[in-house]
């Protein structure tokens, strides 16, 4: 599975195509060398799901993995609600539902389809204030968007690629990786 990509990396890439070139890099060292104080809290009110202490009840799946075979994707989910179909991606605060956000439940949707699970519903939920928002249901473009994202991805050249112009001075001053890049 090396050449797979993380479901979470479709949000990262979409944030900015270096940023995934530059995690890569500071993998192998601490998270506190490099995580922002906004990553370290949201790890840390993750860690119910990653331990699967959301709940005891046999209905929830829990931080459990998925894939998705033709797309070359794999991740974990966060919830999935076996009994109504319902599938759960929980961030620590949501003022605005990012397309990166959008293209990481998707992904996870199509995972759980391939995978033989049905989905009737997708929510992002906000753990700050406790707030859940529904997310339509991917489309045929939905899925033709996200294979030509993991394509991109695939094919990813750090060196052939300049600073995307759709990359706002905001988003660069809020990125962790902000330094390296200027």
């Amino acid at each position: 599975m090396d050449n797979y990509i993380q479901i979470s990396k479709l949000n990262d890439f979409t944030f900015c195509p270096k940023s995934i070139y530059y995690h890569s890099i500071y993998e192998s060292f601490g998270e506190n060398n490099y995580h922002s104080h906004f990553q370290i809290v949201g790890k840390i009110h993750h860690q119910n799901i990653d331990l699967a202490k959301y709940s005891t009840s046999n209905k929830y799946l829990q931080g459990t993995t998925v894939y998705h075979e033709k797309l070359k994707l794999i991740g974990k989910i966060d919830i999935y609600n076996q009994e109504n179909q319902c599938l759960i991606e929980r961030k620590y605060s949501i003022k605005r539902i990012f397309d990166g956000y959008k293209y990481q439940i998707f992904a996870q949707y199509f995972s759980l389809k391939e995978m033989g699970f049905g989905v009737k519903k997708l929510f992002f939920h906000s753990l700050s204030d406790n707030k859940r928002y529904p997310v339509k249901l991917p489309t045929a473009k939905d899925y033709q968007y996200l294979s030509s994202l993991c394509q991109k991805i695939q094919k990813y050249n750090l060196g052939k690629s300049p600073q995307s112009k759709s990359t706002s001075i905001n988003k660069c001053q809020n990125c962790i990786y902000h330094l390296l890049c200027a």
